[in-house]
């Protein structure tokens, strides 16, 4: 891995000197020495904007860095301040959020974002008890935010470092929680007093970079003559792979305009993307062999009144968590008016593309079939 301060030689390998939790001293030195080596330059690591910490780790969860590098960087130039934030509508929040997914996330920052800047004179508090009562601040975010902002010396614990420590402790399955603790137990001991922030970027980056998931590159660790797994030749197999089941949904989805205008609604509060905007239509039934037939059922169903189903304009796939969507886009037409209102809305495309936030499948419908 290339670096800019010259190639990094990890020291040579010896025999593991990790007993039950106890990791000598030296391994935060190791650590240290390496992450401020060869530390990716990222936005939200030239600052100590508490703030800016903040959103950075809210985006950063469940998400890939090179794909929040962009939006962090726009969603700071429009909401810079929490004050900004906290006066913002949340249309326009889930609009700047929309392609991250999760958008629990963003309603969760927008909402905290809103008691920081009422209750707090738009400073983040710099205490664990109080910081955890806000909304979306969960052991890792009040752990992340105060010690890379604040200097507070609290150990943190993500999918990274879980399985840097599986590894080095040599933990091969268990329960989250159990596992959890017991890595910040050890992190307790070697979590330096000095630049605790830097300490806990430093696993997040080895685990990132090095001791990923799939194919680490060990002989680049600066700490592998501390790990168990590697000693034993199991880093490929601690921890255990989940396998996870993906579900496949078929749905068809209708394209109906007015003029200038197109059809959309926005999905309930509650469940799954709620409050997002999309275009009509529906799931498919295994059952069902026509999608047109299924699609005017379910225009039926929601719009209440009958529609014409025209050609099919294509498909476009999206992958959510649990499961994969493929999704037949069709021109339609309806047979009579349809009640509009709070949930339904005749729409210019390019007010959609500005100001509605849509689920990341219903926007890749918007870009390739409306413009």
């Amino acid at each position: 891995m290339a670096t800019r301060s010259g190639s990094f030689r990890p020291h040579p390998m010896s025999r593991s000197s990790v007993s039950n939790n106890t990791i000598p001293s030296n391994f935060s030195s190791r650590l240290l020495s390496w992450y401020w080596k060869v530390a990716r330059d990222l936005p939200w690591r030239r600052t100590r904007d508490p703030y800016a910490i903040w959103v950075s780790e809210i985006m950063l969860q469940q998400t890939t860095v090179k794909a929040v590098i962009p939006y962090f960087e726009r969603w700071m130039a429009k909401f810079p301040t929490v004050h900004r934030l906290a006066k913002a509508r949340e249309e326009d929040v889930l609009k700047s959020w929309q392609g991250l997914g999760y958008y629990a996330r963003a309603r969760n920052l927008h909402a905290a974002a809103r008691i920081v800047s009422r209750d707090m004179k738009g400073e983040v508090p710099q205490t664990p008890e109080v910081l955890r009562t806000l909304p979306g601040f969960g052991p890792y975010t009040v752990a992340a935010v105060l010690s890379i902002a604040y200097g507070v010396p609290l150990p943190l614990v993500d999918a990274n470092v879980r399985r840097v420590f599986q590894r080095i402790l040599l933990i091969r399955a268990g329960g989250m929680g159990r596992i959890d603790a017991r890595i910040r137990d050890v992190l307790l001991a070697l979590l330096p007093r000095k630049k605790p922030g830097d300490f806990n970027q430093a696993l997040m980056e080895l685990g990132a970079l090095v001791c990923r998931s799939q194919e680490p590159v060990c002989n680049l660790c600066p700490v592998r003559s501390f790990c168990r797994a590697y000693e034993k030749g199991l880093q490929e197999v601690v921890p255990t792979p989940k396998v996870l089941k993906v579900e496949r949904v078929r749905a068809a989805v209708a394209i109906i305009k007015k003029g200038p205008l197109v059809l959309v609604q926005r999905r309930p509060e509650k469940g799954l993307l709620a409050g997002l905007w999309e275009f009509p239509g529906g799931k498919i039934d295994p059952s069902d062999r026509d999608p047109r037939e299924a699609l005017e059922r379910e225009l039926f169903e929601e719009l209440g009144c009958r529609s014409r189903i025209g050609r099919h304009l294509g498909a476009v796939e999206h992958s959510y968590t649990r499961f994969r969507v493929h999704m037949d886009v069709f021109e339609a037409s309806l047979v009579g008016d349809v009640a509009v209102g709070a949930g339904r809305s005749w729409v210019s495309r390019e007010a959609l593309l500005k100001k509605y936030a849509m689920p990341s499948g219903s926007a890749r419908i918007l870009e390739r079939f409306l413009f």
